[in-house]
């Protein structure tokens, strides 16, 4: 027979809302239920009869829940031994009176609308064997965590290397004219880049997590879908404030997350301001996926969003189309006066200047037959047009009158100059629709164009993996498809945000199409791919749209670091392989690290055995949650303090960058 524990254990598993994925029973969230009166739990506390014999009594004929005696049972210790949640229970972490695990007000494991969650990044290739947190952070602990930051490390890298920075370039209204690149948490980035281009960003593309677990960088890619909302609302609601007026934020997403993503936007944008939802076509049918049962999924979705509906101005932009076959008709003598112009199909004059017959045409060329045909309509484009009906509806009296005209003569081609504007040519009440004013340029070529449209299925290359001439096989956007994100809400000279620069494509691509950029990303590979592509680019690199956009290299940019204070804390403990280095860490910690204020280091001396047993995840995990958030990186309003060792230098920058 079960005791009462095993009893509750066991039938508080049956709710999913209280196991974590790992299958680890969640007490905090147990007690917040139940402090809300939760009526599926108390359900299924009342369906086992031991657990309502012990937790329920009865005052005349009514039975009543006792949610002080069972709150305090699952806080017991006993409650699963020898866990993390029992040790840090033992030695405090306390708010006031209480253990923080018992306050319904800070909730560490689950996040809340009012929260911000701080995201821990891991290494997906080391199969997460390593430190991974993902912290939610209650109002009452939040005071100074998004304040302006100390930046470091600063250094403009252009053709000639790497360079001291002596300054940033500042326009005629005094805005910061610089690229930038940002290591450091995007979250206190963003907020620390308010006083200087809020109002100011024309484009925010980001590609975030996609919640899939299966993503190519070293992100935490398996939020809860509660938990990657919090996460990505914090950082929106902060970007909203750099867009000005005619800004866009375009976001990259996949099925997983494509619904929670329009309903987050919509909260913070407005369901008004929702422009285009646009599908991406991002492989062939092909590989693994077709062995799935279902659909073939190919697509992924770019949202997009604008700051202010009615400044928004997005430009045309045309793609890359067929050639349309109703250009069929070919003028034979051009160079003569319109009016006695003469006509054959496109088909017959090519055979002429081929000096082949027209039906022999498919067997002589063979499979040189579309290309010679496709260049034959882009030399004669002048010459090649297709008649058109023309609506009386649609068109001038002017036109009107020579139209009719035209029916009663066919001798003729008729003409209507007008200033301004292409003149109209008519035969037989039909007017003539040339195909040279119909071909654009795109990607330094004339083609066959149309509009593009909310399916992209022409933005996928064949030489991914070798754009920007970084390693990353997994994970990387075309540049072709940034290429036409820049073109369609962008002019030269806006400024493009992306605060999860990844490998670097949006910078790379922004900065061969002349606009300013902001990378920010808190992993080290930033060096390895955002600054390296970006010094391939300057250097002249070949790859992606550089033959399109005619690019040959040169510019620069400046990279900079929040200057770390107890994040440097968090990167010592995740490094940290046994339990005599965070055992020495803990030491060295109580010398310099900020704790939170819930922290008293001497009830966890007093509990150092404890502290031993737990596991080196758990150790590392415990350590991490002590330190105070609030000074992950050095606040700008303490710059001057010497406790924190900013150079003079770093001071003089700093003061430059916020225009102090």
């Amino acid at each position: 027979m079960k005791n009462i524990l095993e009893q509750l254990t066991d039938l508080l598993k049956k709710d999913e809302r209280l196991v974590s994925q790992d299958g680890i029973l969640l007490k905090n969230q147990t007690q917040e239920l139940v402090r809300k009166n939760d009526p599926e739990l108390i359900k299924l506390l009342l369906s086992n009869k031991a657990i309502k014999q012990h937790f329920f009594f009865e005052v005349e004929n009514t039975l009543i829940f006792d949610k002080e005696k069972f709150i305090r049972f699952v806080s017991n210790k006993q409650f699963l031994p020898d866990s993390y949640t029992a040790f840090k229970n033992k030695i405090g972490l306390t708010d006031g009176d209480e253990y923080v695990s018992e306050n319904k007000e800070v909730v560490l494991a689950w996040p809340y609308k009012d929260c911000v969650l701080e995201g821990g990044m891991t290494k997906e290739d080391q199969k997460r064997d390593e430190i991974f947190y993902n912290e939610t952070l209650a109002p009452d602990d939040i005071n100074r965590l998004l304040d302006a930051k100390v930046f470091t490390n600063f250094k403009r890298i252009d053709k000639k290397g790497e360079h001291k920075l002596d300054g940033f370039n500042r326009d005629e209204k005094g805005t910061i004219k610089d690229n930038l690149i940002i290591k450091g948490n995007n979250l206190l980035a963003l907020a620390s880049l308010k006083k200087e281009f809020a109002g100011k960003v024309k484009l925010i593309y980001i590609d975030p997590p996609y919640n899939t677990g299966n993503d190519g960088f070293r992100y935490n890619d398996s939020f809860n879908h509660s938990s990657w909302l919090v996460f990505m609302k914090n950082r929106l609601e902060i970007a909203k404030n750099l867009l000005n007026e005619e800004g866009t934020i375009a976001i990259s997403i996949d099925q997983n997350e494509i619904i929670y993503t329009q309903l987050l936007c919509e909260e913070v944008f407005g369901q008004n301001n929702r422009k285009n939802i646009i599908t991406i076509k991002r492989s062939s049918v092909s590989g693994a996926k077709v062995i799935n049962p279902g659909v073939v999924n190919v697509s992924e979705y770019l949202v997009l969003y604008c700051k202010n509906p009615a400044s928004w101005k997005p430009n045309k932009v045309y793609r890359k189309k067929e050639r349309d076959e109703r250009y069929n008709s070919f003028i034979v003598n051009y160079e003569k006066n319109p009016e006695n112009w003469k006509f054959s199909s496109v088909l017959e004059a090519w055979a002429l200047s081929l000096g082949i017959e027209k039906s022999k045409l498919k067997k002589h060329l063979k499979e040189e037959y579309e290309q010679q045909l496709e260049e034959f309509y882009f030399q004669n484009s002048d010459r090649i047009f297709q008649f058109v009906t023309l609506d009386n509806n649609a068109v001038s009296d002017a036109v009107i009158k020579i139209k009719e005209k035209s029916e009663r003569d066919d001798s003729k081609v008729y003409i209507l100059e007008r200033e301004d504007k292409l003149n109209y040519y008519i035969f037989k009440g039909k007017a003539l629709l040339f195909l040279g004013n119909r071909l654009l340029e795109i990607d330094g070529k004339k083609v066959f164009a149309e509009m593009i449209t909310d399916i992209w299925d022409d933005v996928l290359p064949n030489d991914l993996h070798n754009e920007g001439g970084v390693s990353l096989k997994k994970g990387k956007k075309p540049e072709k498809f940034l290429q036409r994100i820049v073109q369609l809400l962008t002019k030269e000279a806006d400024v493009v945000l992306d605060f999860f620069a990844g490998s670097g494509t949006a910078g790379a691509v922004a900065h061969k199409m002349a606009r300013q950029y902001i990378l920010i990303e808190q992993m080290d590979y930033i060096h390895d791919l955002p600054e390296s592509r970006l010094k391939n680019v300057i250097n002249g690199e070949q790859s992606g749209i550089s033959k399109a956009v005619n690019w040959k290299g040169g510019g620069d940019f400046v990279y900079m670091e929040l200057a770390k204070w107890n994040e440097a804390w968090i990167e010592k403990i995740e490094k940290a392989k046994t339990g005599k280095e965070l055992a020495k860490l803990w030491d060295e910690m109580k010398k310099t690290a900020f704790f939170s204020y819930k922290v008293d280091p001497k009830t966890i001396d007093a509990n150092a055995k404890e502290f031993a047993d737990l596991s080196i995840a758990d150790q590392k995990k415990f350590l991490i949650e002590c330190l105070d958030k609030n000074q992950l990186y050095i606040n700008l309003s303490e710059i001057e303090d010497k406790e924190y060792g900013v150079s003079k230098e770093d001071q003089k920058l700093n003061k430059g960058f916020y225009g102090k």
